[in-house]
């Protein structure tokens, strides 16, 4: 059992990962998300380190759960961005079947990052 949690909170540190390059190579992908009062470039920027890094502390067990705990907050933090993409006339990627999408998939991501973050589960 242990295995397969270890599994999951490296499969997601990966995931993190991509997705902090991401931020690097295509930023004008998430500028949609960023609310126009935000400078989004720094934003975009700071959100792609940010997952870097916590991705990057999920692979050691010494940081796994505080990193996990930091996803989990960042992944909060991204929750009403995807809501209030699903009403938005033209949702920052694709259109609103895929913005109705993502709203579950980022209570997933919640979730996921949840269950590593428990101290028992190193």
């Amino acid at each position: 059992m242990k295995t397969a949690k270890f599994f999951l909170a490296i499969l997601f540190g990966v995931l993190m990962i991509i997705g902090g390059i991401n931020h690097f190579l295509k930023p004008s992908m998430y500028f949609p998300f960023i609310p126009d009062f935000l400078p989004k470039a720094a934003i975009n920027y700071a959100a792609g380190l940010l997952e870097l890094a916590l991705g990057i502390g999920v692979f050691t067990s010494q940081f796994r759960h505080l990193a996990a705990q930091g996803i989990f907050l960042l992944m909060c933090i991204f929750l009403p961005l995807h809501i209030w993409d699903v009403f938005r006339n033209n949702p920052a990627i694709g259109n609103h079947t895929l913005a109705l999408i993502r709203v579950p998939v980022q209570f997933l991501l919640i979730y996921w990052a949840w269950s590593i973050s428990k101290k028992g589960d190193r």
